[in-house]
């Protein structure tokens, strides 16, 4: 290798990811108290428990434990029958007892595997473990009476977390950002976070090294923090591998640290040296019990697991003849999946893929733009007998998106929309026949460019007769009696 080759093909990225979920759950991991703290004032959602005071027992939270198990059985892990407590000792000045409750040696899931999408196909990541923990505080760092000063906000300590880590397969910063997408819209499935970025319910952090390819030798970790979208997670990590490759070409030698991502800069900074696990002095949790875990009791979690996102997409595709792009479109927008899947039971004989152009198209445009009522007023029964109304030539193209963006707004009902509008399509012979005799008295010059051979215009003689009818003519039947007309010798 030299220097002068594509840093690319002379050294391999070695990544792995820890994310952290905020589980949904209604109380904090080992206490009382509420975990909605969104918009609470500090310290309010706070009890000994939590801040940790002499004297005070933690309990364990039954969901935060069944949220981890079904998410081990979403990964195809192995789920724990019996696991324990450690205490992780974790001097933050947001972690007042000194140390956090989590799990060391017996995580309740393990040796669990992932596998989605990406733009050199599928792609499987091996996932090491995932185990239950106690969130921080959080501190606040601000001016007060022109001193610099750090807040601590302890409604955050004790939340349940639960902690994902990878094995090191991953080797890009597209594979890194696909796998926190593919996590996070499993943990919403499932129902055990809403894994909210912007919100704080799902941190992402990266493990980054670099090596010569060919090497298996692992080289200097970085861990790289504070990416607060999933772009982010991508251009954070793109840049690190980018940093050190700089810097090992350069002679430096990479140190083990905690980098932050400046997402103002678009670059990594130095925020602490990194510390090792010996440094955390792991020991049993002393407070509480080991926790067991039934056959049956795992069996009921299993036995409520809603469809995955991989097997409904497989569905999608195979069932439904969906392409790969629509069945991800509406896999990953749980409203317009429920849209599609109710357009689809309310009428069976309406092709699927019409029904998903329909959603992924017009629906996810209005949608987007906010506009009117959306998915409170959009009845998938509607929808399907809209399309009904396209596919049997009752409606033109055209005038049903009209249709449909009344719905949409006000909830009417598509066939009071259609007659209101006067939108019915015209497939008389009759009436259409008028219609082309005026449009091709009053486009000579068409006519004569068409009989010359230009069969492009015929698109234009079509266009105008949709338009002289309102958009009401059948497309279809205008074009054949178009065709049928103009090939007739004068």
């Amino acid at each position: 290798m030299t220097a002068a080759e594509p840093a690319a093909s002379r050294y391999e990225a070695v990544i792995g990811i820890e994310i952290h979920c905020q589980l949904k759950t209604v109380s904090k991991m080992f206490c009382g108290c509420s975990t909605e703290i969104d918009g609470a004032a500090p310290n309010s959602h706070c009890c000994p428990v939590c801040l940790g005071l002499p004297g005070v027992l933690p309990t364990i939270n039954k969901k935060a434990v069944e949220f981890v198990i079904a998410t081990g059985f979403a990964i195809e892990a192995k789920v724990a029958t019996t696991t324990r407590w450690d205490r992780k000792n974790y001097f933050y000045p947001d972690l007042p007892k000194g140390y956090q409750i989590s799990q060391y040696q017996l995580p309740l899931a393990a040796e669990g595997r992932l596998t989605f999408d990406t733009s050199d196909g599928p792609f499987t990541v091996c996932v090491r473990r995932a185990h239950l923990e106690e969130d921080t505080g959080r501190l606040i760092h601000a001016e007060l009476d022109g001193r610099r000063v750090s807040l601590i906000d302890f409604n955050r300590s004790g939340m349940p977390l639960m902690e994902i880590v990878t094995e090191p397969d991953i080797r890009t910063a597209e594979q890194a950002r696909r796998y926190a997408e593919e996590l996070r819209l499993l943990m919403q499935t499932i129902g055990a976070s809403d894994a909210e970025m912007e919100n704080g319910q799902m941190r992402v952090e990266a493990n980054v090294s670099i090596r010569p390819r060919g090497q298996e030798a692992f080289g200097t970790r970085v861990e790289v923090k504070n990416m607060n979208s999933m772009r982010a997670v991508e251009r954070a990590i793109a840049f690190e591998i980018e940093r050190q490759t700089v810097a090992v070409d350069a002679g430096e030698k990479i140190h083990m640290e905690t980098r932050g991502w400046d997402e103002a800069r678009q670059s990594t900074y130095h925020m602490r040296p990194k510390e090792e696990e010996n440094d955390y002095r792991y020991f049993p949790e002393p407070d509480l019990p080991p926790l067991l875990t039934s056959p049956e009791w795992l069996a009921e979690i299993k036995a409520r697991l809603p469809e995955l996102p991989s097997a409904r997409r497989r569905r999608y595709r195979d069932e439904q003849g969906l392409s790969a792009y629509d069945a991800d479109v509406l896999v990953n927008d749980a409203t317009a999946a429920a849209l599609f899947e109710g357009a689809v039971a309310a009428d069976p004989a309406v092709p699927p893929k019409l029904l998903a152009n329909w959603v992924t198209g017009e629906y996810m445009r209005l949608a987007k733009g906010g506009e009117g009522s959306g998915a409170a007023a959009v009845d998938p029964a509607e929808l399907a007998a809209l399309v009904e109304l396209v596919v049997d030539g009752s409606i033109s193209g055209t005038n049903a998106k009209e249709v449909f963006a009344e719905h949409f707004a006000t909830g009417r009902g598509v066939s009071s929309i259609v007659k209101a509008r006067g939108f019915e399509q015209i497939s008389d012979a009759g009436a259409l026949g008028t219609a082309i005799d005026t449009v091709l008295a009053a486009n000579p010059a068409a006519v004569a460019d068409y009989r010359a051979g230009k069969a492009e215009v015929l698109g234009f003689l079509v266009g105008q007769v949709m338009k002289a009818t309102r958009g009401q003519a059948n497309a279809g039947m205008v074009q054949n009696a178009l065709r049928e007309r103009l090939d007739k010798a004068e």
